[in-house]
């Protein structure tokens, strides 16, 4: 491993330790610096900004779980539209399984981006995926209407609350450190919560 390696890593290493204890709002670059043992002038030749420092720890973390979350609605979108509803269950508890194996397999930076990111980018995270499962939710029931059964009139609002109380609740499982095999089992009753609660008011059955 070369110098410029080993520098970076002891950046990354203070810079994580420091967001976790402060949060990106109040941690100090100065503090950073000095934990890693490097002056000013180094740390600017790798990062020009606190945020740009945050954006490497994170990111890469940011574009996993949202890719695994954007594998399953695509799977579920892709389905032929009588096939959605019977798919639905499984899709989405191979969806949240990995999420839940990947936040535990990098749980610092996970933590980092779920309760202190406040101030950057990636502060409305969680959010962003709600976005995101709405519209899909909207483009469900507009395939299962396509094959004839009747579905109510859901409000957006509704719809919103709705999907923030899942993911939420999901990624409490960091807000308050639990133990991978208890959120496990609380991620799965509150998905089933939820899909019971989706199935009475829509007047679907889901497998």
């Amino acid at each position: 491993m070369g110098e410029d390696s080993r520098t970076l890593d002891r950046i990354l290493d203070a810079a994580k330790e420091e967001f976790l204890e402060k949060g990106f709002q109040n941690a100090s670059l100065r503090r950073i610096v000095k934990a890693a043992g490097v002056t000013t002038g180094a740390f600017y030749r790798y990062y020009p900004t606190k945020g740009a420092l945050f954006e490497a720890l994170v990111k890469p973390h940011v574009d996993r779980i949202m890719g695994f979350f954007d594998e399953g609605l695509t799977t579920i979108r892709e389905l032929p539209a009588e096939e959605q509803t019977g798919a639905m269950s499984e899709v989405t508890g191979d969806c949240i399984g990995k999420i839940l194996e990947y936040v535990y397999d990098h749980y610092d930076c996970v933590k980092l981006l779920i309760c202190c990111a406040g101030g950057t980018v990636y502060e409305h995270f969680i959010h962003d995926m709600v976005e995101k499962e709405v519209d899909a939710t909207y483009r469900y029931i507009e395939a299962v209407r396509s094959t004839g059964h009747e579905m109510p009139e859901i409000d957006h609002e509704l719809c919103h609350m709705i999907s923030s109380g899942m993911f939420s609740g999901m990624f409490e499982m960091v807000v308050h450190d639990m133990e991978k095999e208890a959120a496990a089992k609380r991620i799965r009753q509150l998905r089933e919560f939820h899909t019971g609660g989706w199935a009475r008011i829509m007047g679907v059955h889901f497998d």
